[in-house]
Formats: C-alpha cells, sequence, structure tokens
C-alpha cells in the first residue's frame, strides 16, 4: 500500500491548535506524507520533528499550491483548520481550495471534530482509493466559438 499524502493548513488564529492536533495524532500521521503551507508546514514540522513538504506561506499563492497538488492527484486528504470569525484577504484562494478539493473528490476536514473522524478512520490506512471523478464530458464539450 502506497503512502497516502495530507495537507495540514491553518490560518494564523488556527496554527496552535493544529499543531496540538498533530502532536496527540502523531501515531496516525507516523505513515502518512505531510505537506503544509508556509508558517505552518513549518510549525508542523518543528512540532512533529519530522520532515513536511512546504510551499508558500496561503496568502502567497501556498493554498492554490496545494489546489494543484490535488489536481495532480498527489494529495489525498485536506486537513484545514480555518477560522470562520476572522476576515481572510485570501478569502477567495481558499474558497477555490476547498472548490478543488470537492471537485477532486478529496476528503476534507475543516476543525478538530472533522479532523479526529478523518484521522480515526479504518479507510485511511488500508487500500480505498476515492472514486476519481470523470471529467471528460466537461473536457470533451462544444461550446460556440468566440
Amino acid at each position: 500500500m502506497a503512502s497516502k499524502n495530507v495537507a495540514l493548513v491553518a490560518h494564523d488564529n488556527k496554527k496552535k491548535e493544529l499543531v496540538a492536533w498533530a502532536k496527540v495524532h502523531q501515531e496516525h500521521l507516523a505513515p502518512l506524507t505531510i505537506w503544509g503551507t508556509g508558517t505552518t508546514g513549518r510549525l508542523i514540522e518543528e512540532g512533529l520533528g519530522r520532515p513536511v513538504t512546504r510551499l508558500l506561506s496561503g496568502p502567497l499563492g501556498g493554498d492554490q499550491q496545494i489546489g494543484s497538488k490535488i489536481a495532480e492527484g498527489a494529495i489525498d486528504l485536506l486537513i484545514f483548520f480555518w477560522d470562520p470569525l476572522e476576515p481572510q484577504p485570501h478569502d477567495p484562494d481558499i474558497k477555490a481550495l476547498l472548490r478543488i478539493a470537492a471537485l477532486y473528490n478529496v476528503p476534507v476536514a475543516c476543525n478538530k471534530a472533522s479532523a479526529d473522524f478523518m484521522i480515526m478512520s479504518p479507510l485511511l490506512h488500508n487500500d480505498y482509493q476515492a472514486d476519481a471523478p470523470d471529467f471528460s464530458a466537461y473536457a470533451n464539450r462544444t461550446t460556440p466559438a468566440g
């Protein structure tokens, strides 16, 4: 069974909570390859004492990079502790990331409770493969020339 890839992302007010969560679930995260954006990736790396594939900070394009990795099939699940009470200057990027995850049938956890359910799922540590979407009808559609 190939190792699964998880993206761990958090807004500033949720970074401490995500690092604490990752420490509690360090054993469950051990067989997974971890990806992270900017500071979150660094904090997870320091907190767990293990490598994290770090991308740009979210507002600098990291959310879009994670979305790109999802579209490429490189990310199997997304744990994104987002702050619903704090406006984000890169909110369109966040919405795009969540849209791509939904489009490509990638499981998403947005808080500690949903992340607990996801990380404890027996599906995570077996050969489960989410259904890959078929975009052939969309890709081969005809549109008016313009």
